[in-house]
């Protein structure tokens, strides 16, 4: 996976609300908020350019499995929504789908804030494929995955949380 810097900012890049799509990235960031499992995951989604995507995730002791670390649940959910949102603001009719995703846990992770950062690698048409990385406190890498996602059939002007500025 390319490797972006999460604290740094990135040279060349235009700021995001001076993009062409930045009512698009904005309107996901709206979408994102409104979803209701995000009340189980306390986190904030922004869309950095066209096909890059991070989320902040705080999680606690209440997110743990039986032996006191963070639960696979969480790791999925973080890795998927960031590749989903990097796929879904090249896409500015259709809400996506994800149809596949692979993981690989490579630290287990306690309370605290994580970063997910999700990349479009390719596709443009049918089938996307993205990958994200979930990124500790101390700024190392803690999982990785990758995606495979689709257009469905549902409008994203459709969605109530959808709300262009």
């Amino acid at each position: 996976m390319r490797s972006s810097p999460c604290s740094t900012p990135r040279i060349g890049v235009t700021p995001p609300d001076a993009s062409p799509g930045a009512a698009h990235h904005r309107a996901l960031e709206s979408l994102y908020r409104a979803a209701p499992i995000n009340s189980l995951f306390p986190s904030k989604l922004e869309i950095v350019e066209d096909g890059f995507a991070r989320i902040r995730f705080t999680v606690g002791s209440e997110h743990y499995h039986a032996a006191g670390a963070l639960h696979g649940t969480a790791y999925f959910k973080m890795l998927d929504d960031a590749a989903f949102y990097a796929v879904n603001s090249l896409v500015s009719d259709r809400f996506l789908l994800t149809t596949a995703f692979n993981l690989l846990f490579t630290k287990p992770l306690k309370a605290g804030e994580l970063i997910a950062e999700g990349r479009w690698i390719s596709g443009k048409r049918r089938v996307y494929v993205a990958d994200a990385r979930l990124i500790d406190s101390e700024g190392e890498e803690a999982a990785r995955g990758t995606g495979t996602f689709m257009r469905s059939q549902i409008p994203l002007s459709s969605l109530p949380g959808y709300a262009r500025p």
